[in-house]
């Protein structure tokens, strides 16, 4: 096996911080960790984040991005049990959340992941713990597999683990990002009704395609109308609040009584806001989803074994694409940007 490996890295953070193609030695697992030949990388809203702003986190440089990996074990530590050479992995995006309640508390919410807290997986090859690892679904290639640690598990654990979907149940999704087109396929196979609100009817016809009952184009008209006229006023049971900001405030009209938002995304803003009367009136739950814990993802990859899911992938890029991917990610993607080493 060659010595030395190339990993993309930043030097600053900042809008304009440059994505440096580097060399460096390949590590050596230790006790406990390992040796993975990265196979595919995808990309993430909060990779971007990261880059631009470093969201607050202890970021030390060089900084190698991105969360979400697939790859092939080459060699293994002392006392490693879960995994031998040759197995195909994932990572987690939470490594130390097993199950249960993450690591954290009030003062100091637990965010302890990868491409943040710690250093990403944009690189030839990654030396892990093995606990911070999954067995890699069978019926998908790398680069799809490398979309489920963060978009896909956020998806499955707003719906299933959280919000315990069931058939019969409506399920609305905000956009045609990742988390939206993971949570639109994971619903439809659960038999819920699903609608998508997005911009124009392309990306709404390739929804439907994919399993959606109702397409919403936010940009013909208050999308909030379209779905009491869809619902015969009832609202839907499951929104996922993508948008953040005073979005939030569309989501409470549109959610039914009793209903639930799942808050996942911040294009709008950090700072999200509405009105008090549903609020009240209807009592939904509003839940935040932080992805989701390691048993939560092992869940996640038998379902896609057994029902067939396959994550929807806008474009692969080569390694050496890494800067181009990061300008398609800027510009926004139908379902999710990999990375195929």
């Amino acid at each position: 096996m060659t010595k030395t490996m190339k990993r993309w890295t930043l030097d600053t953070i900042g809008v304009d911080a440059a994505l440096n193609l580097t060399e460096t030695a390949v590590p050596t697992p230790a006790r406990g960790e390992v040796l993975v030949r990265v196979k595919a990388v995808s990309l993430n809203y909060r990779d971007k984040l990261v880059r631009e702003t470093g969201m607050g986190l202890p970021i030390q440089f060089p900084f190698v991005p991105a969360s979400d990996m697939a790859g092939v074990v080459e060699a293994v530590g002392d006392d490693v049990t879960r995994f031998s050479a040759g197995d195909r992995v994932i990572s987690t995006f939470h490594p130390d959340w097993i199950d249960g309640k993450p690591l954290g508390d009030a003062r100091n919410p637990p965010y302890r992941t990868l491409g943040g807290f710690h250093t990403g997986v944009l690189s030839e090859y990654v030396a892990l713990s093995e606990d911070w690892l999954v067995t890699a679904p069978n019926s998908l290639d790398h680069g799809e597999a490398s979309t489920l640690p963060c978009a896909g598990l956020t998806a499955w654990f707003a719906l299933v683990e959280r919000g315990k979907i069931k058939p019969g149940d409506s399920v609305l999704v905000q956009g045609t990002g990742g988390v939206s087109l993971f949570g639109l396929q994971i619903a439809a196979a659960q038999g819920a009704e699903v609608f998508v609100t997005s911009s124009g009817p392309e990306k709404l016809a390739r929804a439907k395609a994919l399993g959606a009952h109702h397409g919403i184009d936010r940009n013909a008209g208050d999308w909030v109308e379209e779905v009491y006229r869809l619902t015969n006023d009832r609202g839907v049971d499951h929104i996922f609040e993508i948008a953040g900001g005073p979005n939030l405030g569309q989501s409470l009209k549109a959610v039914a009584p009793h209903g639930r938002i799942s808050v996942i995304g911040v294009l709008e803003g950090f700072d999200i806001s509405g009105p008090a009367g549903p609020l009240l009136l209807k009592s939904p739950v509003i839940q935040g989803i932080s992805v989701g814990h390691r048993r939560a993802l092992e869940d996640f990859v038998r379902a896609i074994d057994k029902i067939g899911l396959k994550p929807v992938i806008d474009h692969r890029y080569a390694f050496g694409e890494v800067p181009a991917a990061f300008d398609h990610l800027d510009h926004g993607a139908f379902g999710k940007i990999v990375i195929e080493l």
